[in-house]
């Protein structure tokens, strides 16, 4: 029997009042908060950050893309799922899922700040209230907090702390500020979560490489680049010997698609048996594919190459998502696309992408 889909990847629309409200005192005058740009509507301005954020575009699910705008957009015209959990539940049986795996949106852009402890202050508000947006609607929403990863004993406390908040999981930032993730520094976090079963989640745009910025040609351009911050990653863990060090370790690459994910695979074992002697990579026990194949979930919306190639990866670890409310969602027509994308599968194949996969990493159980 084919099971509700489950969502791997969706968002909430971080309300104006949230890191005022629930950020440590002492940040209160620096929050994060809205304004009104008389130009560009509301949006979200961020304390040591030149860029602000539209919340036209983090909350556009649905709209015909003509109408796609970094400008204009009113926050109490957004849909009010994103950041009222008495109403998700509409949303989400609105486009046939049983349940969503919560990031963050303004959130993934504070990965990227320079003050490391101004970010653990945002971040520690930001876990306080998707809590309490979680426990609005339990069951049906499960949030990934996220870690500032100041240093790797930081990062254990945040994690120690995150699952006592009942967190199944929790997102990194695309870089950490000690070293890099690669680093035998951090192999006890790695231990310490891997002994918590926490998955780590790595989402687009979180890595300052990554960002929709620095491009050649037209801007559209600049949408080719967003993945490359998460495949930048997960080489990292995989030539860096992490997976091999931690075996029970596992990686969620968020939102990056995984329709590359084959010929990466290849690449990356190309690299090794031709190039790793004059490229100085240590000698490991498996191939490269051998440990993403394991180690590496992806989850994607309407990536169709990731349906038609899912015997040429892991089909245990792809996980589809719906992306809710972001613009580039498939709400509120996933079904629709979902039936013609998975015509050709098993009943197997589809449950395992649309649901088993997610449920069996977070240990998910639906009502």
């Amino acid at each position: 029997m084919s099971k509700i889909p489950i969502s791997a990847d969706s968002h909430i629309t971080e309300p104006p009042n949230l890191y005022l409200d629930y950020i440590e005192p002492r940040y209160r005058d620096v929050a994060p908060h809205v304004v009104d740009d008389p130009k560009r509507g509301e949006i979200y301005v961020i304390d040591g950050m030149k860029d602000s954020i539209p919340m036209s575009l983090v909350a556009a699910a649905g709209k015909d893309p003509a109408e796609l705008s970094t400008r204009g957009a009113k926050f109490d015209d957004l849909h009010r799922g994103g950041w009222d959990s008495s109403v998700r539940a509409a949303d989400q049986d609105r486009d046939g899922v049983a349940a969503e795996v919560i990031y963050p949106s303004v959130g993934m852009v504070l990965c990227n700040h320079p003050d490391i402890d101004y970010k653990q202050a945002c971040f520690n508000a930001y876990n306080r209230w998707l809590k309490d947006y979680c426990d609005g609607l339990p069951g049906r929403l499960f949030g990934m907090p996220q870690l500032a990863m100041k240093t790797p004993e930081d990062g254990i406390k945040e994690a120690r702390l995150a699952k006592d908040m009942g967190f199944k999981g929790v997102m990194l930032p695309g870089e950490p500020e000690h070293e890099d993730y690669d680093h035998p520094d951090y192999d006890p976090f790695y231990a310490a979560v891997a002994e918590m079963a926490l998955p780590l989640s790595f989402h687009i745009l979180t890595s300052k490489r990554d960002m929709i910025r620095d491009y050649r040609g037209p801007r559209i351009n600049s949408f080719q680049t967003i993945i490359r911050g998460n495949q930048d990653i997960i080489g990292t863990f995989i030539y860096g010997k992490v997976f091999e060090r931690h075996p029970t370790l596992k990686l969620v690459c968020v939102e990056a698609d995984a329709g590359w994910a084959p010929h990466y695979m290849y690449r990356m074992d190309h690299a090794y048996k031709h190039h790793r002697y004059w490229m100085r990579c240590e000698e490991m026990a498996r191939l490269p594919s051998e440990y993403f194949k394991e180690n590496v979930y992806l989850t994607f919306q309407d990536d169709w190459t990731a349906f038609k190639y899912r015997d040429s990866m892991n089909i245990e670890r792809l996980m589809w998502a719906n992306d809710f409310p972001h613009s580039d969602a498939t709400w509120p027509n996933s079904q629709e696309l979902l039936a013609v994308h998975t015509a050709d599968m098993s009943e197997y194949d589809r449950n395992r992408i649309l649901h088993d996969n997610v449920s069996e990493l977070y240990g998910i159980t639906l009502n």
